[in-house]
């Protein structure tokens, strides 16, 4: 007995000193984990503890990519003449469409992400080439419904998005509830941070049917207002042509590989320190930076503005950080 009382001690140790403890990615735990390890960003609690992980994992919609998918063509910037500045922030480089490329909006109880990062994007950049002239937003609700073929509230594909930009062209619409444009999103904002007051995000969404009008009492015609452009991939992983491509056209639409801890991002600049893969998720990059000696990229996300940074959050620039920089989607309007 005393010889199997030793051997299971011992057994004991070995699991505490060798093993590792796996924690609730919503716990106080797993969140004094992240910050005990001093790292380049701090940690807090945006979800309540007992969220379904679920839940989380609807959050981040980009789909795994479909073989023999469409390609959009490749854009290669030619850089010897742009001088990069290290620190760059779209809204302050065209202030007359700061307030649309700030806009947070918020994707609520649905996986759509992809569209999303696509409909900011565009937005942005009908602005800034139209020198502050069209300010409008495009829709995610339009994009989401009626490209079937580019995914839902369940997921999709950001290149898609783009490629349907240009063949089918996008309506107009803002938030949910608004009248700003064709067609707004229909589903209703939700909780994605503890200290908010917004209602508490209830079972998750089917994609809504396409309607090829617009919202009731809005006075645009739906054919009229179809806005189209193109679409093109950035060269893999090379910082500077993404930066090239910032500074030249706008913000663009990035995805990237989404863990447990990032769901507790509160500020800094955020790298994978703990938790496991949860998916793949699309955002809007507007600019870059340096913070404490770590090169950040400035990120627009879109779970509203109470979640994280007041709706933003920064990433470790140059190592591509959780892929942030293997897959980033742009294009031109057509004005």
């Amino acid at each position: 007995m005393r010889c199997l009382l030793l051997c299971v001690g011992i057994f004991a140790a070995v699991a505490l000193t060798c093993g590792k403890v796996k924690f609730h990615p919503l716990s106080d735990e797993f969140i004094n984990a992240i910050n005990n390890k001093n790292t380049t960003w701090k940690a807090k609690r945006n979800f309540d503890v007992n969220t379904p992980i679920s839940s989380l994992r609807k959050l981040v919609g980009v789909l795994p990519k479909k073989e023999n998918a469409d390609k959009l063509p490749l854009k290669i910037h030619l850089k010897d003449d742009v001088e990069i500045p290290e620190t760059f922030d779209a809204r302050e480089q065209w202030p007359d469409c700061a307030d649309i490329i700030g806009t947070i909006r918020d994707q609520a109880a649905c996986g759509s992400c992809w569209a999303f990062g696509a409909v900011e994007a565009m937005s942005d950049r009908i602005c800034i080439h139209s020198n502050g002239k069209v300010k409008v937003l495009i829709s995610a609700e339009d994009l989401m419904d009626c490209c079937t073929e580019c995914g839902g509230c369940n997921g999709g594909w950001p290149d898609d998005a783009w490629s349907y930009w240009g063949k089918t062209g996008i309506v107009t619409g803002g938030l949910y509830g608004t009248e700003d444009g064709c067609k707004a999103y229909s589903i209703a904002p939700c909780e994605h941070h503890m200290e908010g007051e917004l209602p508490e995000c209830g079972p998750y969404q089917k994609t809504p049917e396409c309607k090829t009008v617009c919202d009731k009492g809005v006075d645009i015609v739906y054919d009229e207002d179809l806005t189209t452009g193109s679409g093109y991939t950035i060269t893999y992983n090379d910082v500077e042509q993404i930066q090239t491509e910032i500074l030249t056209n706008g913000p663009v639409e990035g995805v990237y590989n989404v863990y447990e801890d990032f769901f507790s991002y509160s500020s800094g600049v955020y790298q994978h320190v703990e938790g496991d893969f949860v998916g793949g998720h699309a955002i809007k990059i507007i600019g870059w930076g340096v913070e404490d000696g770590t090169d950040y990229w400035l990120i627009v996300n879109s779970w509203n503005a109470e979640w994280g940074d007041h709706g933003y959050f920064k990433i470790k620039r140059g190592t591509s950080e959780c892929g942030i920089e293997a897959n980033v989607v742009a294009g031109l309007p057509n004005l």
